[in-house]
């Protein structure tokens, strides 16, 4: 059972995605992928979202630049958590899509992250969070990945 979906507007996402992929696969998160976009494919984004809870989605992760609009047309669709990843492009390199996902109007919420790939990384992270909540395995995996990175901190030493 798929439960993260994670759908970019354009196959050109999927260089700032692939480090949520990345995450997801180190997490056993069992996950689907799908190019949608908000204006130039709507009626199949619609019938894509409203079927995902059949397939087992739990969360949704949406990447997209410039206008930005696909995480909120999917948060209109569905009562399930949405993350908004802004894609850098354009020539406002992505805060057009920051300010897009973040200003969504009250009662459609979208979680937005920072632009880029470490908010792709983030967004993987956060849906992981969610999962966490119903699953026992993945918050032991999500917490020995906190020690993890707590370690490689401590144990990190400056040469001068």
């Amino acid at each position: 059972m798929n439960k993260v979906s994670i759908i970019m507007g354009s196959s050109s996402d999927l260089d700032t995605v692939s480090e949520a992929i990345n995450i997801l696969k180190e997490f056993k998160i069992p996950f689907e992928a799908k190019i949608l976009s908000a204006h130039r494919t709507p009626k199949e984004l619609t019938k894509y979202v409203e079927g995902s809870p059949r397939r087992g989605v739990k969360v949704f992760i949406a990447a997209a630049g410039m206008s930005a609009a696909l995480p909120g047309v999917i948060a209109a669709h569905t009562i399930l958590p949405v993350i908004g990843i802004p894609i850098e492009s354009g020539n406002l390199k992505g805060l057009d899509a920051l300010l897009s996902i973040a200003q969504m109007p009250p009662g459609i919420p979208v979680g937005c992250m920072s632009i880029g790939k470490s908010g792709a990384k983030n967004a993987a992270i956060f849906a992981v969070t969610i999962i966490a909540l119903n699953d026992r395995k993945t918050a032991k995996r999500l917490g020995d990945y906190r020690v993890d990175m707590r370690r490689k901190i401590t144990k990190s030493k400056i040469k001068l």
